[in-house]
């Protein structure tokens, strides 16, 4: 396996090589769809910040991902010229949780051919990677994921990566898995669990669907919930079938049992 040091200067180079002019100037703001989720964040998801996802409980990193990966979609999607998106992670991921799959990205709605992974030894060079990349203001999105509690991740570090989004205009998901929150400047901090999908017709595998938490807002209301389904073909989030009622959180917790079953 290439050293950090091969993988830092390979990816500085495919930085350098993005060539994507924005015709016109992306908007602030990207609407999920979901009209709940973008009321309470006053018009949809904050582009040019720091925004955290969590899986509620250690099982839900996948579907944690799969929420990032959503979001970047969507959040590319609005990008007026072909987004570049940038998936950063740690070697360890790759043996802990497995590798992206390209066609599982696909199905989501978001092109294996606009994502640029780099796979990094241990958690300082992957933020020193993160670092390069957040700066270049011709990528879309960048996805930093980050397994556990890393030192070298603290408030300053947070804070480092939120003023290279704010002047580059880039979009940073800090995905975090086997974690539990702590200090950050992200803009918003999100907990995902997966739910269960009402069948289609004929009994066909429904739309992919999760319980997600609105656990922190910078200068918004949060300790919010829904649950929600992905349309892959929209690239919107919509209230789930049979489901779609406000539910009620407590703190930074999952959702109590009683609450799943009646959202």
């Amino acid at each position: 396996m290439p050293d950090s040091a091969d993988i830092i200067a390979s990816l500085r180079q495919r930085i350098a090589a993005v060539e994507r002019v924005r015709a016109v100037a992306a908007p602030c703001l990207v609407a999920t769809g979901h009209a709940g989720i973008d009321a309470a964040l006053g018009g949809g998801l904050a582009r040019a910040g720091l925004h955290e996802v969590f899986g509620q409980a250690q099982d839900d990193s996948g579907c944690a991902g799969g929420f990032a990966a959503m979001l970047a979609s969507r959040i590319a999607g609005a990008d007026p010229s072909p987004a570049t998106i940038f998936w950063l992670r740690e070697a360890s991921a790759e043996r802990r949780g497995g590798c992206l799959h390209a066609p599982g990205l696909a199905e989501l709605g978001l092109d294996p051919g606009r994502v640029v992974l780099g796979v990094l030894d241990d958690p300082a060079s992957l933020l020193k990677v993160a670092n390069d990349v957040v700066r270049c203001p011709d990528v879309a999105v960048a996805v930093i994921e980050l397994w556990r509690e890393p030192r070298v991740l603290d408030l300053t570090a947070s804070r480092r990566l939120a003023v290279a989004a704010e002047a580059s205009g880039v979009t940073v998901l800090m995905l975090r898995a086997e974690a539990e929150p702590s200090p950050s400047a992200a803009h918003t901090r999100w907990s995902v669990a997966a739910a269960t999908a009402a069948p289609l017709d004929a009994e066909a595998p429904g739309h992919p669907t999760l319980d997600v938490q609105l656990l922190r807002q910078r200068g918004g209301r949060a300790d919010l919930g829904w649950r929600v389904e992905w349309d892959r073909d929209a690239k919107i989030f919509r209230d789930a079938a049979l489901s779609g009622a406000l539910l009620a959180t407590s703190g930074s917790g999952p959702l109590a049992p009683h609450e799943r079953r009646s959202g």
